[in-house]
């Protein structure tokens, strides 16, 4: 995956979800361990189908499918999501209608999709990858933006509860490595 930073956000997030659909097809043991020490394989994918609808669903036309069946049959829940997302960001009125959450504010639909959703399959696919043996095809310019990005915020995202404990790495460590570890992964973690 390359370029991510150079796209239009419904092109963002196309490239992002054709290569975590890449990750979904690829894995062959659901069950299996992932970097995130709570998570298997499975449940990786069952937290972006379940949390993408309540962060962005309701109002008219943002109608999203539950998640619900995603443990029982991840990818066909995840090729749901996939699909309505596309739906969303392809309808011109869609995407700018302004969405509104406690905590996220006031933005266009396009605007949080770009800013929660396509960062999260970035992430996520790393955690996929590695808990199926796979290459997540990372975009390093796009997770060196991110991790420039949120290590200003580090008091704001570790009080959020949303990532684990910053982890140790050597001072040789690449910008993937260092970003993994900041938000609580340990880059080199194998099953």
């Amino acid at each position: 995956m390359e370029g991510l930073g150079a796209m239009s956000p419904a092109e963002r997030y196309a490239a992002a979800a054709d290569n975590f659909t890449r990750l979904v097809g690829g894995v062959s043991d659901w069950d299996g361990p992932s970097p995130v020490k709570e998570w298997t394989a499975r449940e990786v994918v069952g937290h972006l189908v379940t949390w993408v609808p309540g962060m962005i669903g309701g109002g008219p036309g943002l109608e999203f499918p539950s998640g619900e069946g995603a443990l029982a049959d991840p990818v066909a829940a995840w090729r749901a999501l996939d699909e309505r997302l596309r739906e969303v960001l392809a309808d011109e009125e869609l995407a700018v209608t302004v969405h509104s959450n406690p905590h996220t504010g006031q933005a266009p639909v396009a605007q949080v999709i770009d800013g929660y959703v396509t960062p999260d399959l970035v992430f996520h696919g790393w955690d996929l990858a590695r808990a199926s043996g796979q290459d997540p095809e990372l975009d390093e310019d796009y997770i060196a933006g991110a991790y420039a990005g949120m290590t200003g915020m580090a008091d704001m995202i570790r009080g959020s509860g949303q990532f684990g404990v910053q982890q140790d790495v050597p001072a040789d460590a690449s910008v993937v490595e260092k970003f993994f570890a900041f938000i609580g992964r340990d880059p080199r973690w194998t099953p």
